[in-house]
């Protein structure tokens, strides 16, 4: 296996980039393409916003590889990629307004430098176009799981809503949330590759997992990365998810733990709201005094483990290493 150093030519992602340079560009232009609208300039404007943001683009290159490791020859992959880019952009565009959030990817978020109504609208165009573009493959199962992730995700959401702030919320809640809101598209990204190659059930079974399970590693180190991360290299400031009264999971297992004076803090700041100087601290404090960024990352590891195991059962290829060291790398960033 590949090593994984600070040098970002070394990252996985980067190669798996370059190694799909050629797909990437046609996704690029078909994503320009299908973001133009005629009669509404500010659609695009709001789309490049956040998809010259310089995101990773993970989900769609999840779909690339699929194909290419499972022998694609064809071009629907790029209208798939395409499709699963939007998707996400829609939801990124939706969750920043339900959060107020004010910066995305280390740039302010789009619904603060136009408003609420614009992102949502948007938002709703985007999953309009990403409708006609997994449409325009003529295959049915590929509808099916795309359409499945895309109402999954809005229940992931909806479900965060009302376990937000409310200290009942368990791990198994915080799974669900985690499997609908970031799961459910990297399982659908990888699965879709394998269906549109007529890969044989195993593989496509196993392109899912793997994307489920890269899913739940990624977000749980996201949660990890909000009380311990580098802000320059997140985009994000340390302590936001506590600020915005996120129940993630160090937190849950935190609360788990407590005794009452720390139910107590864990109670004011979180499911009241009412946070002083200080709490932050005192939060990391409790945190680190039951170790649970230690169990929590553990938990990240052993969902790293699935998505590796997953990937055996496919053909030996470049793209199966790169995929197999992202699954490393979401977690090992978290070091």
């Amino acid at each position: 296996m590949m090593s994984l150093d600070t040098d970002t030519s070394t990252k996985p992602h980067e190669r798996l980039a370059e190694h799909l340079r050629s797909d990437l560009a046609a996704v690029d232009a078909l994503i320009r393409e299908r973001m133009a609208s005629e009669h509404a300039p500010r659609i695009p404007e709001v789309t490049a916003h956040l998809v010259d943001a310089g995101g990773k683009r993970v989900r769609p290159m999840l779909t690339l590889a699929a194909a290419r490791l499972c022998g694609y020859q064809g071009v629907n992959h790029h209208r798939l990629a395409a499709t699963v880019e939007f998707i996400h952009t829609a939801t990124l565009l939706h969750d920043d307004v339900v959060d107020e959030s004010g910066q995305r990817r280390g740039r302010p978020t789009a619904n603060l430098l136009w408003d609420n109504k614009s992102s949502v609208l948007v938002g709703d165009y985007l999953f309009a176009r990403s409708f006609q573009l997994m449409t325009a493959t003529g295959s049915l199962k590929v509808l099916d799981i795309l359409a499945d992730a895309a109402a999954t995700i809005a229940e992931g959401e909806v479900l965060q809503l009302t376990a937000a702030a409310n200290l009942a919320t368990t791990e198994d809640i915080y799974l669900k949330v985690v499997r609908g809101k970031t799961a459910a598209l990297f399982a659908a990204a990888a699965e879709v590759g394998g269906v549109i190659s007529d890969a044989t059930e195993p593989q496509i079974h196993a392109l899912r997992t793997y994307g489920d399970a890269l899913g739940i590693a990624f977000q749980i180190a996201d949660d990890l990365l909000d009380y311990g991360g580098d802000a320059s290299a997140t985009g994000k400031n340390l302590g936001d998810d506590f600020r915005e009264r996120k129940l993630t999971l160090p937190v849950i297992k935190a609360i788990a733990k407590a005794d009452a004076d720390e139910r107590a803090f864990w109670k004011r700041t979180i499911e009241k709201g009412d946070q002083r100087d200080g709490d932050l601290d005192e939060a990391l404090r409790l945190i680190a005094r039951h170790r649970t960024m230690e169990t929590t990352r553990a938990e990240a590891l052993e969902w790293s483990a699935r998505a590796r195991s997953a990937l055996t059962v496919l053909p030996e290829h470049p793209l199966r290493d790169m995929l197999t060291d992202l699954a490393e790398y979401v977690v090992a960033r978290i070091n």
